[in-house]
């Protein structure tokens, strides 16, 4: 059986400082309890406790434990199933980051109107509070590195505040460093998991399908490619009576790439122009589609299916996401299902972007709101 001293950075990365890294595991903890611990029962019915949930930090994982990869398709399903047509649905994806909503977010260089490159992102918002809170002059060489050497001090941070929406953020065109779009928060993925980890036996039976589970226990929208296959997959492990928690390190990464019916001008591989720029290897957290200049053509020569690529919303229907959760002490929990579903008082609807962020923290406790006094994160939004 083990134990974790301290909750690890996400992908691995190495921009925090020794404070830094503290302040990440008390960022991933409290929310982990948090989590556990559900909403007020007064307030909110049938959510809480998750006593099938546990903290890496706090609780053993048994010998018994086995991994399971959950994964998904980046492009986002709300969008696809409210579009009448491809384009129409790529382009409204472009119109935003705000749509963008499957945990994975874009943006697109063109040249004289031709896609010559596409930025991915996955890293949570909070990883980015933490480090400029931590080391504002690092969250600057790391614009500067990955966005644009013309990045300055006061575009990035207001009033000694850093702006997770700054200006060379928040669109689809001039560049993605982490995420923004308010559903896309590390807190709201471990809200969901935990969640998740509640049976429920509605009538005498027990729900097991990927959509009625999401939309009983409420812990995100249905209509997305994540989060009722998140939920599912946890869910399927609760109802195998496990102890359940997200992997260390705790966070969004990319699966990979998809080139099946991908075609390049010169027959190269259109795989070859996929590279990640962030993340340790099965933690990747940054990827660049982009061909390389020594080739006499760019990404909006290579064709998709015979299409030519206009946007990057093109290449994200071929990108996945995943995450991990651990699950140990298989036939061993005594949690018993719910016989409802959840239900939620008016006054307990969160918004993700009012909920606890890690930026809150000194060498003594929170400088802003903890997780026990601030609004729950959801993906319902």
């Amino acid at each position: 059986m083990t134990r974790i001293g301290t909750y690890s950075a996400p992908g691995g990365l190495t921009d925090l400082s020794e404070f830094g890294r503290k302040a990440w595991d008390v960022f991933v903890s409290d929310n982990v309890d948090y989590a556990i611990k559900g909403p007020d029962s007064s307030q909110v019915l049938h959510d809480s406790p998750r006593p099938q949930f546990y903290n890496l930090t706090k609780t053993e994982t048994a010998a018994d434990a086995r991994t399971a990869t959950v994964s998904w398709t980046a492009f986002p399903r709300i969008l696809k199933v409210n579009s009448t047509s491809d384009l129409q649905r790529w382009k409204k994806a472009e119109a935003s980051r705000k749509a963008q909503d499957e945990y994975c977010e874009w943006s697109v260089t063109r040249t004289d109107g031709k896609v010559t490159r596409v930025t991915f992102t996955c890293e949570g918002p909070e990883y980015w509070d933490v480090l400029a809170k931590t080391g504002p002059d690092t969250v600057l060489g790391l614009y500067r590195r990955y966005i644009s050497p013309e990045v300055q001090e006061s575009d990035l941070f207001v009033n000694g505040e850093y702006d997770r929406y700054n200006k060379w953020n928040s669109t689809t065109t001039h560049g993605a460093m982490h995420l923004i779009q308010k559903n896309n928060t590390l807190a709201a993925e471990i809200e969901l998991a935990a969640a998740a980890t509640i049976r429920r036996v509605i009538e005498g039976r027990e729900l097991t399908a990927e959509q009625e589970l999401c939309r009983c226990s409420d812990y995100g929208q249905p209509e997305r490619n994540s989060d009722p296959h998140i939920g599912g997959s946890v869910n399927a492990l609760a109802r195998q009576k496990a102890s359940i928690t997200l992997a260390d390190p705790v966070g969004l990464y990319f699966d990979g790439l998809s080139t099946e019916g991908w075609a390049t001008p010169d027959g190269s591989d259109p795989q070859s122009y996929w590279t990640y720029e962030r993340g340790e290897a099965d933690h990747r957290v940054r990827a660049v589609y982009e061909v390389p200049t020594s080739k006499p053509f760019t990404v909006g020569d290579i064709t998709i299916h015979g299409r030519p690529i206009q946007y990057g919303a093109q290449i994200a229907d071929f990108v996945t996401i995943k995450l991990t959760a651990v699950a140990c002490r298989f036939g061993q929990s005594t949690a018993e299902p719910r016989t409802a579903c959840k239900e939620v008082a008016t006054t307990e609807l969160a918004r993700p972007e009012e909920a606890f962020v890690a930026s809150a923290f000194s060498a003594y406790g929170y400088l802003g709101t903890a997780p026990a006094r601030a609004m729950r994160p959801t993906r319902n939004a």
